[in-house]
């Protein structure tokens, strides 16, 4: 009997072994790179919901399509804790380890910028939908971005203030030890004195990481004269900042950029967000098409409308599903197959995103336009006007 069950045992062994269900299939593993934890954890969490989304409707089709072949896909979800030590050491796990083709992320400069030297150096693709920091991608061929840049935003918010409001001088308050908020501060700093003469920028201030207490700025900024206020600061920083100008005094405009665009600013800030303007990446109020396809999508999941995050990853998706498939085939030498995408997603032209159009033409920044949003009295983000290049 037992020599009966022995034999029985190999015999369906070697018969699963042989069976083309039990053959190993290729699986295209795509890293994604998001902060779950640390200063901006909702940034993570529309990331990985967006990345979610996009992954249902692969296996619903039966996994990607490469020529006549279906591959299935895996994504592989790493927390960088919002910190760029964690950004490079999860981008290289997932290079050295998890044998992704691609990754996705990571979402703020401060971690897209180091984490993109190891992709690069690695020779494998990433986009980060997010960063609009110019170093992100710069001399990279390897680094791609879903977004416009910061040398296109600060000129945007400078001539939209200028032409809105009429004015003359204006004051920043910026985190002088984070890549974005200096980065575009200082692209901004440049466009409006430019339009405006040398030392129209009244008042430019700085602070650190993790700084609460925004007063002693504030009160320079209230007594330099300045008309306008651009702060270009994460959501969990701008309710701090503003909230605390108005206890101070300051009764005029307060503008601020595309780091305000997760749902956390208005959660967080309440009234004293309402009727400020930011510059970004798409509006949700009256958005239509393949847009509110997604909106109304997201919400029903998870409950809530997607921020400017969760948009963009899911174009990020989109476009590397796009270079995948259009490689024709997929080798099996990783090295190559990531080659091969890198040299898609640099040729990409006219791609349609809910973020906007988008072209890259040989380059790594894609050509798209930059919105403007208003905060309506109920909190909502609304379209304001659209800025092209």
């Amino acid at each position: 009997m037992k020599k009966g069950w022995t034999f029985l045992v190999c015999v369906l062994a070697i018969a699963f072994a042989l069976s083309p269900a039990w053959a190993k299939e290729p699986t295209i593993r795509i890293g994604i790179n998001a902060p779950l934890t640390g200063d901006i954890p909702k940034v993570g969490e529309g990331t990985k919901f967006a990345a979610q989304l996009w992954l249902e409707d692969v296996k619903a089709a039966g996994g990607i399509a490469i020529g006549k072949k279906k591959y299935p896909v895996e994504l592989v979800i790493e927390d960088n804790e919002s910190k760029a030590e964690s950004a490079v050491k999860v981008t290289t796990k997932m290079i050295t380890e998890d044998d992704i083709l691609i990754m996705i992320g990571p979402q703020a400069s401060k971690q897209a910028v180091p984490a993109g030297g190891i992709a690069n150096n690695y020779k494998t693709p990433m986009i980060t939908p997010w960063s609009t920091n110019p170093d992100a991608t710069k001399d990279r061929p390897y680094v791609f971005r879903a977004c416009f840049l910061d040398p296109f935003q600060g000129p945007v918010v400078a001539n939209f203030i200028t032409k809105e409001f009429k004015f003359k001088k204006a004051a920043v308050l910026y985190d002088v030890a984070s890549d974005y908020p200096k980065g575009l501060a200082e692209f901004f700093r440049k466009a409006w004195e430019d339009i405006n003469g040398k030392g129209s920028v009244v008042a430019y201030e700085s602070f650190t990481t993790k700084d609460t207490d925004f007063s002693s700025q504030l009160t320079k900024i209230n007594n330099s004269g300045a008309q306008v206020l651009f702060v270009p600061q994460y959501y969990n920083e701008v309710a701090l900042i503003v909230q605390q100008a108005h206890q101070l005094g300051w009764k005029k405009p307060i503008v601020g950029s595309d780091s305000w665009g997760s749902a956390e600013t208005t959660k967080l800030c309440g009234k004293d967000c309402n009727g400020a303007f930011f510059s970004t990446h798409y509006a949700a109020a009256g958005a239509t098409g393949e847009t509110k396809k997604f909106i109304d999508r997201y919400k029903a999941k998870y409950g809530y409308v997607p921020d400017d995050v969760a948009a963009l990853t899911w174009d990020a998706m989109k476009l590397a599903q796009q270079a995948i498939q259009a490689t024709g085939g997929l080798s099996g030498d990783l090295k190559k197959d990531r080659d091969a995408v890198r040299n898609q997603l640099s040729q990409v032209k006219k791609f349609k995103g809910i973020t906007g159009e988008m072209t890259f033409a040989g380059k790594n920044d894609p050509s798209k336009c930059a919105v403007i949003v208003k905060i309506s009295d109920a909190g909502e983000f609304t379209f304001y006007k659209s800025v092209c290049p």
